[in-house]
């Protein structure tokens, strides 16, 4: 694997771990289980038969959870503390048979990556659940299994879009998450207002 590749690798299992993490995990798991993928000796864990139950049991949990509006916000929530670590974990795994420096730089990246993609999720899904109707809530969750496929798809199939794909995105992401913060400390600034009210 080039060094091109290992970084699509090591970006997109990041990426994805923000949105999905049991999704990518299992999904690369099984494709390397199946031999449609060679993965490198540190990630080839994800191909054992534990983490594939493990990974689809929380892949089927994950997908029924957030198809629930405001239930989902509180599984973002709770999976702050497992999407952003794994996230790291995956792309040091991705260059487990490098140098150090190299997976840990790898681990920095995946961590940077997956935290952005997971504040870009849980804020835009948090938003989306001040709408009243369910449909929204559905549509986003659709969406960002498809973008899931795809860029996991990219990122193995065709490094370099991806990963001209993802600098779009974290560029998107850092302008709008400013954004975002404004947004939701107005929202509170009112709630609090109608509470003292």
């Amino acid at each position: 694997m080039d060094i091109v590749s290992q970084w699509a690798l090591a970006a997109g299992l990041a990426w994805a771990s923000g949105f999905r993490l049991y999704a990518a995990v299992f999904l690369v798991g099984l494709l390397g289980r199946l031999e449609w993928i060679e993965l490198p000796g540190s990630l080839a864990v994800v191909e054992h038969s534990w983490v594939l139950i493990a990974a689809g049991v929380m892949l089927v949990g994950e997908f029924l959870a957030d198809k629930i509006p405001a239930f989902d916000s509180v599984w973002d929530g709770l999976n702050t503390f497992i999407r952003i670590p794994a996230g790291a974990l995956l792309a040091w795994g991705a260059f487990g048979e490098d140098t150090p420096a190299m997976q840990f730089a790898a681990a920095l990246v995946g961590g940077f990556i997956s935290s952005g993609t997971h504040l870009f999720k849980s804020g835009g899904r948090a938003l989306i659940n001040g709408s009243p109707e369910p449909l929204s809530n559905w549509t986003a969750s659709l969406s960002e299994d498809g973008m899931l496929l795809v860029g996991l798809w990219l990122a193995i199939a065709h490094p370099w879009v991806f990963l001209v794909l993802l600098v779009l995105f974290l560029a998107l992401v850092a302008w709008l998450l400013p954004k975002l913060f404004r947004l939701f400390g107005r929202i509170f600034r009112r709630l609090r207002g109608a509470a003292r009210a």
